[in-house]
């Protein structure tokens, strides 16, 4: 009798912040309860010319910045799109494209479209339309994750149907863990197993893989104490580094848990966190590189495991496979399940329920949970961006950040805190020597080479941040034509670097529009000074080519702004709302239209 083998899948995704990792990762355990052969894995650490021989390969991927791929899949992004490539090279692929966007943002889902239309250029077969998740949706990306892989799946299985006699996997069935974890008891013996921090210098640029160690020299709130916001210009050392960096880039910050959590978490497993384990791959897949090969546990919790984020779905699958307690385990499943999305989002997304306080709430299922699944169960800590807000001309061998310390109220008792925001602030280089690792990446900002062309910077809030970089460096390089407008609430309570900008005013090297929102009965932002300064604006753009650029939150403000410059075009310029739009395009590409946005 012939057996047939098991099909093959390989998923792979480009992940900014997660999200399509995990998405990815909720697909391969799919896969294998349909008996599938998966690999998932990032799309740069994939051998695209390998692409050619797959079967049947899942692209999940995001959008960042202005409809940029995310940091892990430019290299393939680039191979993908090389005008070289054959047009039949993938006739033999069945594929399907899953995009995870949000609506509120112009170019939504732009990379996963692109993908899909560039696979069918080059010869594959898609099994279905390309999937758009949308992050603005009640139900979040899973209102269109849940039927397009029940479609997914439906198709797949037509195509490679399972062998008789062979069934899917039960959800009541737990799938092994990626990694064999074996305690070392005889190891310790006062050797450090941690890996080593780079803060001496070094061939190589600081990575992720290999950060610099940077000294925090400063950490001085330019909020008034009274203000309910806490905003913090940070200071670091980079002397030594080889960190090269023009106004615009980002710096990328590796954070960490507090010791509070982490020792929560030890009491609520029942862990020593001074044991040391090392990790066995299952099926070959890589050890985390960033995990020393002999670790401790309180570095696997404190610096790589994502304990205080909030869970997402898949979270809460896993978790219910190891559930003794019959109301937790019926709890578990229905937050798990397509069902009880609405549940889900009302205990855990709405009010920001973290993956600590989701297994205090399930004491018996945390107790049963097995440590060799710790890495399946928790996401990897993500470096966060903050747009360099200091040039090197200025401050050489320094970075600056303006960081907004992130805390809110939600329903539940404890205030909801940033990770990266929170451990930073509340770190004191006077009261000892504090290392934060970090390195550099390029940003989507460029400001123009040209001595002579304007630059206009909408940046209120934090969004100042790299307007005060290209400011710095403009005028240390002896440039004019410097407009910034900036806008907070009170000019007594958040108005940052403002003697900064009085003092460049008063040298000419700046011309400065403010928006206090709340000094008075009508609230006024940028998107109004803007507007009011129209004709000054019309003349910079259209005679002296300036550039227009607009940083910030990406909630209401760039669209007000973007549309505040449209009605400029059209009040000065006498254009209609479509020639507005096209001039808009025009500048957008030829880079002297530019955002950079978050949320």
């Amino acid at each position: 009798m012939l057996l047939m083998a098991a099909p093959t899948l390989l998923v792979l995704f480009g992940s900014q912040t997660g999200t399509a990792q995990d998405t990815a990762e909720r697909i391969g355990r799919q896969a294998q309860r349909r008996r599938f052969h998966v690999r998932v894995e990032a799309l740069d650490s994939y051998n695209v010319v390998s692409l050619i021989s797959e079967p049947l390969v899942v692209f999940v991927c995001s959008t960042t910045g202005q409809g940029d791929p995310p940091d892990n899949m430019k290299s393939f992004w680039r191979f993908l799109f090389r005008k070289s490539l054959p047009a039949g090279s993938l006739c033999r692929l069945d594929c399907a494209v899953l995009g995870l966007g949000d609506s509120s943002y112009p170019r939504f889902n732009f990379v996963a479209k692109k993908l899909h239309k560039r696979l069918i250029q080059l010869g594959a077969n898609p099994l279905l339309p390309v999937g758009l998740g949308d992050e603005q949706h009640d139900l979040g990306q899973d209102a269109v994750i849940d039927p397009w892989l029940s479609a997914f799946w439906e198709r797949s299985l037509e195509l490679y149907p399972l062998p008789v006699g062979v069934s899917v996997l039960s959800e009541d069935v737990l799938l092994p863990s990626r990694y064999e974890l074996h305690f070392l008891d005889d190891v310790t013996n006062g050797l450090s197993l941690e890996p080593p921090d780079r803060d001496t210098p070094l061939s190589a640029p600081p990575s992720q893989l290999h950060p610099f160690l940077a000294r925090m020299v400063s950490n001085q709130r330019v909020t008034h104490s009274s203000h309910f916001q806490d905003v913090r210009l940070i200071d670091f050392d980079i002397t030594g580094s080889q960190i090269q960096f023009s106004a615009g880039d980002v710096v990328m910050i590796q954070p960490q848990n507090s010791p509070e959590d982490v020792d929560q978490f030890c009491q609520l497993l029942h862990l020593d966190p001074d044991r040391f384990f090392t990790l066995t791959p299952r099926d070959n897949a890589p050890v985390p590189a960033r995990l020393p090969q002999t670790c401790s546990v309180r570095f696997l919790l404190e610096r790589f495991l994502d304990i205080s984020s909030v869970p997402k779905r898949s979270f809460f699958e896993l978790l219910g496979g190891f559930a003794t307690n019959e109301l937790e385990r019926e709890k578990l499943r229905e937050l798990s399940s397509a069902q009880g999305q609405e549940d889900l989002h009302s205990y855990c997304t709405r009010p920001r329920r973290t993956a600590l306080e989701v297994l205090s709430d399930f004491p018996h299922t945390t107790t049963a949970l097995s440590i060799e699944y710790l890495l399946d169960l928790f996401p990897e800590i993500k470096p966060r961006s903050f747009s360099i807000a200091s040039s090197l001309q200025v401050h050489p061998g320094r970075i600056q950040i303006l960081l907004a310390v992130v805390m809110f109220k939600t329903r539940i008792h404890r205030p909801r805190r940033g990770l990266c925001s929170t451990w930073l602030a509340s770190q004191d280089p006077e009261q000892g020597v504090v290392r934060v690792p970090l390195w550099v990446k390029k940003g989507g900002l460029k400001f123009p080479t040209d001595q002579d062309t304007p630059v206009i910077m909408v940046g209120p809030g934090t969004g100042v941040a790299p307007f005060r970089a290209a400011i710095q460096e403009r005028v240390s390089q002896g440039r004019r034509g410097n407009y910034l407008f900036f806008g907070c609430r009170q000019e007594s309570m958040d108005f940052y670097c403002r003697s900064e900008w009085e003092e460049l005013v008063r040298a000419g090297s700046l011309t400065l529009f403010t928006a206090f929102s709340r000094d008075q009965e009508d609230k006024v932002y940028v998107q109004h000074r803007v507007r009011e300064h129209g004709r000054l604006l019309w003349d910079l753009i259209v005679n002296e080519k300036a550039h227009f650029y607009i940083a910030g939150n990406a909630k209401q403000m760039p669209a007000a702004v973007t549309d505040a410059l449209k009605s400029v075009f059209e009040s000065e310029g006498r254009l209609s709302a479509a020639e507005s739009e096209e001039l808009l395009a025009e500048l957008e590409r030829l880079g002297r239209f530019q955002s950079e946005t978050w949320s």
